[in-house]
């Protein structure tokens, strides 16, 4: 199933019943798991690890060196899980010795077109990143979440699962679980309160995440006044102690 104007190089490991169309290159030190498709004119760079089941549409690139000015050719890896849909010109880098090495993306994720995902990023599961979304160096992004179309995520941001934002957003800030944002820059606007339905939380979960919300962005209180005001659903609540923690343990500030 590897047509004859694709090149493997002979340290590629391919698994079993993959599809490698004409023009794609897979280099050395490149892993390939069981059931994946590759389109053709995808480049594949390695040390590079892919996970069962994904697919990988035209002129993608996945494992290329990254764009980091310090970045002198140590060997980092990227690391994908399993049933991943990569669409056309999608671009992800290897990771960088500043960090941990390693770019990690999970399973069950949509990259739309266009999509850049760079250095030492950390992505979830499930996540959905719409067409030209993209996420700087060493941003981590937390299962559930969607970017829209265009956004942008300044390097070092975190976001938090179950998050969404707008298109065309410009992420400086963390934004922390189940949080909506829009904007240049962005601010929050509310719960995604819709996603939490589709997934199945009760109402009561949503209605304590709503009442931390309100107290967080609309009380006039410090993140630590938040907290104290929230210890009980913190301690009884899981939803909530995802939701504070995140907040608590921030670096860069959360979106206000």
């Amino acid at each position: 199933m590897i047509d004859n104007l694709a090149f493997v190089h002979p340290e590629a490991k391919v698994g079993n019943n993959v599809s490698i169309g004409p023009w794609s290159y897979i280099g050395p030190g490149v892993e390939i798991g069981d059931d994946c498709i590759i389109h053709s004119h995808v480049v594949i760079k390695g040390p590079t690890v892919i996970g069962k089941g994904n697919r990988i549409f035209q002129f993608a690139s996945v494992g290329e060196d990254c764009q980091d000015k310090k970045y002198a050719g140590e060997p980092t890896r990227l690391i994908i899980g399993d049933n991943n849909v990569i669409r056309e010109n999608v671009t992800i880098h290897r990771g960088t010795i500043q960090d941990n090495s390693e770019t990690r993306i999970g399973s069950n994720n949509l990259f739309m077109a266009y999509v850049h995902i760079a250095h030492d990023c950390v992505v979830g599961n499930n996540v959905i990143m719409a067409n030209n979304a993209s996420i700087a160096g060493h941003v981590h992004v937390g299962d559930w979440v969607i970017l829209g179309g265009m956004t942008g995520v300044h390097q070092f941001v975190h976001i938090g699962a179950h998050a969404f934002t707008a298109g065309a957003s410009l992420i400086l800030q963390d934004v922390p679980p189940f949080v909506m944002a829009s904007g240049q820059p962005a601010i929050p606007r509310g719960l995604n309160s819709e996603g939490m339905k589709r997934r199945g939380f009760s109402k009561e979960a949503q209605l304590a995440v709503r009442r931390a919300y309100k107290t967080l962005y609309r009380s006039n209180l410090t993140v630590e006044e938040a907290t104290a005001a929230l210890a009980e659903e913190i301690a009884s609540v899981p939803e909530v102690k995802l939701l504070m923690d995140f907040v608590n343990g921030s670096a860069r500030g959360i979106i206000r």
